[in-house]
């Protein structure tokens, strides 16, 4: 899956950018997340069912060529100026409505991505496996939105967004060359009642709804920061787009650090870390939100040093809480419970 995340990271710069250009408000850029968002919320429960039921392969080869459409048709419509990042322009919709179908098969494809590590790998092998698969998104988050901002700068949206395309094509390619695991079922009572099972038994098991209500909380309060950074980049520190990717970036390197410090680590005290790892992240926002405040002439190196302590709080949090959830769950809830995740 590297090409769709390589794709995903240049795209969380590229739209975001693009849509605050047009319209110059930030207020735009939260209905674009919440377009996303909601369809994950929902559909994400009939990809766990998807992906307990049938290979995760064929739905990770779904989801992906679907994406690759979508981009494309986006990039089509900047090369013919129907959509222009000119300030002001009236069809920035087509961004809002591109994020929603993604949010779609972002939800129906996620779950069948994260439960398809254990398959293959096993479970004392499973919170070393998850660290070196963050560590491969973390490079592409390290790598491609600096490489999404230089081509923007340099060539356009358009070129940027052919690139996100060739990314998914080729992650596709490789998703149809992954080994089949796990079982294939068609037979049941129907999706809603295995959705409904699934709930029934994480609100059962303690340990996983706890792991999944602070999940929550931090993913809540933590996570728009991506979508929001273009006003930072473009109001507050004026970098513009070369510096929104070198933000990102910079980021990545505190996520790569950490996923090789987990990658190194024996399976303990894997919930303290959890709690740690949020706290962290929190604190670290915290400090990035106010570093212009706090000290205006070195507002951009504290900006990129917090940013860095984000990256590893972020990768903390997300790590460590996928491992703790497929460790506990039965093989024949993972994918239900991990469409929760």
């Amino acid at each position: 899956v590297g090409g769709q995340m390589a794709a995903m990271n240049m795209e969380m710069l590229a739209r975001s950018l693009l849509l605050y250009r047009m319209t110059g408000s930030g207020t735009i850029l939260g209905f674009m997340v919440l377009a996303a968002s909601i369809p994950q919320l929902f559909f994400s429960l009939f990809g766990g069912v998807l992906a307990d039921r049938v290979q995760k392969k064929y739905v990770l080869l779904v989801g992906m060529l679907g994406s690759a459409v979508i981009t494309f048709g986006i990039a089509l419509t900047l090369v013919v100026g129907y959509v222009s990042e000119e300030r002001g322009s009236g069809s920035w919709w087509i961004l809002i409505v591109a994020a929603l179908i993604k949010g779609v098969l972002q939800g129906i494809m996620m779950p069948s991505r994260q439960a398809i590590v254990a398959e293959i790998v096993g479970q004392e092998q499973l919170m070393n496996a998850l660290a070196l698969s963050n560590m491969e998104m973390n490079i592409n988050r390290l790598v491609m939105p600096a490489m999404s901002g230089f081509i923007v700068e340099l060539y356009g949206f358009e070129a940027a967004y052919f690139f996100m395309t060739a990314m998914y094509l080729v992650a596709a390619t490789f998703a149809w060359l992954m080994p089949r695991t796990g079982t294939m079922s068609l037979s049941g009572r129907g999706a809603l009642a295995d959705i409904k099972e699934g709930l029934v038994y994480v609100r059962h098991e303690t340990t996983l709804l706890i792991i999944l209500l602070v999940t929550f909380v931090v993913v809540l309060l933590s996570m728009p920061y991506m979508q929001l950074l273009p006003v930072f980049t473009e109001d507050v520190f004026k970098v513009g787009a070369g510096g929104m990717g070198v933000l990102m970036s910079v980021s990545g390197i505190g996520a790569l650090v950490a996923s090789l410090v987990l990658a190194s680590l024996p399976n303990k005290k894997r919930g303290a870390m959890f709690l740690w790892g949020s706290l962290l992240l929190g604190l670290a926002l915290v400090g990035f939100s106010f570093s212009s405040s706090w000290f205006p002439s070195l507002a951009w190196p504290l900006a990129l040093g917090f940013i860095v302590v984000v990256g590893v709080g972020q990768t903390a949090r997300m790590t460590l809480a996928n491992t703790l959830l497929q460790y506990y769950v039965k093989d024949e809830y993972r994918g239900r419970v991990m469409a929760l995740f």
